[in-house]
């Protein structure tokens, strides 16, 4: 469909204060932008740039202390800053859609779904209970959720994350608006999940024949879904186009650095990091805001207040010199490893097993959750060894029980001869010493009471390392070591960014000299700049200390830069196993290619390949297949499927019994 001249929305020099007890947040400034209907806007940038900020304007969801106060919010015609309150509800609760970046904490947890998702029509429409949970059904059934009519009785706990995001997307789009907005809409969910979702927007866009504005600061995301593209930085659009003409020749420094800022434009086995942190908002600027951090500022650019200029096409851009050369993004041929492979295992997993009690199984019988289903693999010194897969896969559960924070139902855990998973308490907690684990929620792994320096010297004081004058000069060599100042002693957790409180998470976990370290999801929830940031003062740290890390991510582009080698797990079980540049670029698996083919690519030509793309939602570890697990999903399962594969195959290993062939293809 085509979409009429005049923009359904359109913002006019938008400008957004946010009142704080230290002052003024200027978080806009004359933001413009627009988006017609049955057109997906894709707005990018890092956290701050006021992305979020931005779409809660136009909503009126602003926080506390917030206000919108210059320019126009101009929806269909109609100015809604000027409209009287009742009928701007009316508007706002009956066009206009939001999905929220984190849908556990969007849902109230006390009301059950169907309520939640019928809840719009009893306050807009006012219709009846009845026809309210009919249509709840209806709405759930159209996003692709399972089982609908029983899924409308539970809370939003007894849910997975894919399923939750699919009842916030119920919840915007019952009363049919003609504005959806996705903020973040798949930033902590799995590539596979995250795909579906993504399609499911596609799908309902042409379907209800809505305008969409998508906020991500993922680059593959905008790339594969959006028609046009609006960069921010420091509460301004820098850079908008047509997301072909963005990709195919960016403009502004900013968005060259994002693109250069990508695992697969590692160059020479390093990720480009933009240094230095955006500009504090509540502040007078002058100049381009991006001048601090850019390479080739001048005088001019720090003393002169660009604005967008026209380059014709649609393509504007505010820089003085913009770029003229493409920005290449191509697939990294992977970093340049040190670990040797004929080196001794300091880490010896075999057969490893972790069940879990689940009260009531099926016909009220006690059940069994098989978390972790016989998994075996080593890691040498030096070495890093990346685990993926999809969400539930228990990925996260090995990488607890390799840190001793759970114990094994059966299994070996053999640390430098000794079997972690025979060792009582105290003994695992001698081990700490030599194993520790960098969390995914670095905050909510710190007791926000505790200042830094209290966080980083207690595992010092727990384990008896030296005395006060030892332990503050340990504290003081890991701020040097993850490149924080000594004053971030003097401060607590909510002072600091994502990308520093990770930083102060991977500092805790190096504060007893490990040899090993678990790093579960430790950049999944950080911008594409702070985590090339993080990556690379990890890979820097294995360097200079041989550290060895089991790296745990759903994203294979990540795990591709920082592995040696990779595992990928599916429903408990290892299914491929081998060196990371023969498993991503020569996957031997269906599952495998199936998280390949999911992946977001920074390539707006780029077409996921379909033949074995992942249909339903993983299977539940209560009641596992027989046979292959994934045998249930997988586009190649014959009746041998019911028997399960061994892995097999010398240093790249594969358990299926219809193996890919090097170009991935279907077998006859």
């Amino acid at each position: 469909m085509e979409a009429p001249d005049r923009p359904l929305l359109r913002l006019r020099d938008l400008s957004t204060d946010i009142a704080l007890r230290r002052g003024v947040v200027h978080a806009l400034d004359q933001v413009n932008l627009e988006v017609k209907q049955g057109e997906t806007l894709g707005v990018v940038g890092e956290s701050g740039s006021g992305k979020t900020m931005t779409v809660l304007s136009i909503m009126g969801l602003l926080p506390t202390g917030g206000a919108v106060v210059g320019g126009e919010i101009l929806f269909d015609g109609r100015d809604l800053r000027g409209l009287p309150p009742a009928e701007l509800r009316r508007v706002r609760g009956v066009e206009m859609g939001m999905v929220f970046q984190d849908p556990l904490t969007s849902l109230n947890p006390t009301m059950r779904i169907g309520a939640q998702v019928a809840e719009p029509l009893r306050v807009h429409q006012g219709v009846s209970k009845a026809e309210a949970r009919e249509r709840a059904v209806e709405i759930l059934r159209r996003v692709g959720m399972p089982r609908p009519d029983k899924i409308v009785d539970d809370y939003p706990h007894q849910l997975s994350g894919g399923m939750r995001q699919r009842v916030v997307i119920a919840m915007a789009l019952i009363r049919s608006p003609r504005l959806l907005i996705a903020d973040e809409p798949t930033t902590a969910l799995d590539v596979t999940t995250q795909r579906q979702i993504l399609e499911l927007i596609d799908d309902l866009r042409e379907e209800f024949k809505m305008a969409v504005i998508l906020v991500t600061h993922d680059l593959g995301v905008i790339a594969g879904r959006a028609d046009r593209v609006a960069v921010m930085y420091a509460g301004r659009v820098v850079e908008s186009a047509t997301t072909a003409e963005l990709f195919r020749a960016p403009r502004h420094r900013y968005t060259e650095a994002l693109m250069r800022a990508l695992p697969e434009s590692a160059a020479d086995g390093r990720l480009y990091s933009i240094p230095g942190l955006p500009p504090d908002l509540s502040r007078p600027l002058t100049g381009c805001r991006f001048a601090p951090r850019c390479q080739l500022a001048t005088d001019e650019c720090r003393t002169t207040d660009v604005r967008l200029l026209d380059a014709g096409g649609g393509h504007e851009y505010a820089c003085l010199h913009p770029v003229t050369e493409p920005v290449a993004i191509a697939v990294s041929s992977g970093p340049a490893r040190v670990a040797a492979e004929t080196a001794q295992p300091i880490l010896t997993v075999r057969d490893l097993v972790k069940e879990y009690d689940a009260g009531g199984g099926l016909r009220g019988a006690p059940g069994r959750v098989s978390a972790v289903a016989g998994v075996s693999f080593d890691v040498r010194p030096g070495e890093t060894l990346g685990i993926v897969g999809e969400s539930g896969c228990g990925k996260s559960t090995v990488g607890r029980l390799v840190a001793g924070l759970e114990a094994p139902t059966g299994g070996s855990i053999v640390l430098d001869g000794t079997d972690l998973a025979t060792l009582d308490r105290r003994a695992r907690h001698r081990m700490h010493r030599q194993v520790q684990l960098m969390f995914q929620d670095s905050y909510a792994a710190m007791n926000p009471r505790m200042r830094i320096d209290s966080i980083l010297t207690e595992p010092l004081e727990i384990q008896q390392v030296g005395d006060a004058a030892a332990r503050r000069a340990r504290v003081s060599e890991l701020l040097d070591q993850v490149g924080l100042p000594r004053r971030a002693l003097e401060r607590y957790p909510h002072e600091f960014s994502g990308g520093q409180l990770q930083r102060i998470g991977l500092a805790r976990s190096l504060a007893l000299n490990p040899r090993l370290i678990v790093a579960d999801e430790p950049v999944s929830a950080l911008d594409v700049s702070v985590q090339a940031q993080v990556l690379n003062l990890m890979r820097d740290l294995q360097r200079d200390l041989g550290l060895s890390y089991v790296f745990i991510s759903h994203d294979l582009s990540v795990v591709d830069y920082m592995a040696d080698r990779i595992g990928v797990m599916y429903l408990g079980k290892l299914v491929e196993v081998g060196p990371a540049h023969q498993v991503v670029r020569n996957p031997r698996h269906p599952y495998t290619q199936a998280l390949l083919d999911a992946v977001p690519s920074p390539d707006p030509g780029h077409a996921p390949g379909p033949s074995t793309a992942i249909r339903g939602e993983l299977p539940s570890a209560l009641n596992p297949p027989s046979g292959c697990r994934f045998r249930t999903r997988c586009p190649l399962a014959q009746d041998v499927c019911a028997t399960a594969p061994p892995l097999q195959g010398g240093t790249h290993q594969v358990a299926c019994h219809f193996p890919l062939r090097t170009e991935a293809a279907v077998p006859a």
